[in-house]
């Protein structure tokens, strides 16, 4: 099987659901908290290919600092994953990485789509 690797933040209510999903049905996996351990622009590209989304997919525009960098304005995807790293708090989550498959886990379900 493959190495799976969830992208989170341990404080979030979805991150700790899918831990409890994971837990519940023997999943093993990697945690990467991206708050400690931050995502390079190379590697969010990656993810965001490997689950078929852009950048702006992925943002959390509920956050304080979406409203203060006027996130909403940008149209250029290299200058959003650029804010995204610098601010990881706007990147939505969990994402959950399978090989050359990734997805973002809302709802939570989604991530067993890429396990089985």
């Amino acid at each position: 099987m493959k190495e799976i690797t969830v992208y989170e933040k341990p404080t979030c209510t979805t991150c700790r659901n899918l831990n409890k999903l994971f837990t519940e049905n023997g999943i093993d996996y990697k945690k990467v908290n991206y708050f400690i351990e931050p995502l390079t622009a190379e590697k969010l590209r990656g993810l965001l290919k490997k689950a078929n989304l852009s950048a702006f997919d992925v943002l959390r525009k509920a956050e304080p600092v979406y409203k203060e960098l006027n996130i909403k304005e940008i149209t250029d995807e290299d200058k959003l994953i650029d804010l995204i790293v610098a601010n990881p708090s706007i990147l939505q989550r969990p994402i959950v990485e399978v090989g050359d498959k990734a997805v973002l886990a809302r709802p939570i379900e989604k991530a067993l789509e890429i396990i089985g």
